[in-house]
């Protein structure tokens, strides 16, 4: 089976060819108990997008192990490839990966094209031969494929499909990426990968080697307040997304915002030095963040409407669960 000897999430994996039940039953699992910064559905997302959302995950925390965790990028390639090749046979209603067949009814229940999920595969298939990003544009041209398909897909489950909070989306899902590139620069160091961009370290007096041989000094710390003070302008931009969705939604996708500041936080916190530590969020942070969300959720329930007041183009989630 696809990636079964190489990827340590396979363990739990069900027979190919496995029954529905049998598929949704390991994306919950795999869902569940993979690390993150934050549950992928919180106990505040509505009951009936929970298995969705657990389909979406496993498929892209697969894509992504399969372009991360296998040490051959030759192989990493075809392995990819071969995922390509399953989520096509998804869409004809002819796949045998478990994951896969778990999409394959999210993908029809919800409705969602398959651009976003075969996206994702290029910014992995990318990591095989790119390591170096020369400026800024070329770090958000990345995060096109990496991380703007996720937000969208988010969107297809909540049946949002118009391009304005797409727009919304892809800033927020960047700012993500971005704020995630900053905290592991150690850790993609170990891959031989680095995603600052070098002509902007350059600018502020570090080089390549500089970061390859970890020398933290005055002109990384400034390079790093640039970095970050670029993705907050992505976060503000995306910001309005939560005011344009449904009060259910609201809590989950500021979240995910107020995390990824979060983390540019606990970057400013420790003086910059990411290529020595790894900040995280603990569990008091995210106790402390899930309290400001649902404070701005309980706030805005006393305030006017600020968004379009349009409804989702195609019939709710909630009628096609009824």
């Amino acid at each position: 089976m696809l990636g079964q000897k190489e990827l340590e999430i396979a363990r739990s994996l069900p027979a190919e060819g496995c029954t529905p039940i049998e598929a949704q039953r390991y994306t919950r699992w795999l869902a569940t108990h993979h690390y993150e910064n934050f549950r992928v559905a919180s106990w505040l997302l509505p009951l009936r997008l929970h298995r969705h959302f657990y389909n979406v995950y496993a498929y892209c925390r697969w894509a992504d192990d399969l372009g991360d965790e296998v040490s051959d990028p030759k192989r990493a390639t075809g392995l990819l490839n071969e995922w390509e090749e399953e989520l096509h046979r998804a869409y004809r209603g002819a796949a045998k990966h478990p994951v896969l067949i778990a999409v394959a009814e999210t993908a029809r229940e919800c409705d969602i094209p398959i651009e976003p999920f075969s996206d994702l595969l290029v910014a992995f298939r990318k990591d095989q031969t790119v390591h170096r990003y020369a400026k800024w544009d070329d770090v958000i041209g990345y995060c096109r494929y990496s991380a703007n398909p996720v937000g969208r897909l988010v969107l297809y489950l909540m049946a949002y499909r118009d391009a304005e909070r797409q727009q919304l989306s892809d800033a927020t899902c960047t700012a993500l990426q971005l704020a995630n590139f900053w905290q592991d620069v150690g850790r993609d160091l170990e891959k031989g990968r680095i995603y600052i961009p070098l002509e902007l370290a350059a600018v502020h007096g570090v080089s390549e080697e500089d970061i390859v041989s970890k020398q933290f000094d005055s002109n990384y710390a400034g390079l790093m307040r640039d970095l970050i003070a670029r993705t907050r302008s992505l976060f503000s931009a995306g910001a309005p997304l939560a005011t344009r969705v449904a009060p259910e939604f609201r809590v989950d996708l500021e979240l995910f915002s107020r995390g990824g500041s979060a983390v540019l936080d606990a970057i400013e916190s420790m003086g910059y030095d990411t290529l020595h530590r790894r900040p995280a969020l603990d569990r008091g942070v995210q106790a402390r963040l899930l309290g400001r969300a649902l404070i701005s959720r309980i706030l805005s329930s006393f305030r006017p409407r600020h968004d379009d007041g349009q409804k989702p183009e195609s019939a709710s989630l909630a009628g096609r669960h009824a």
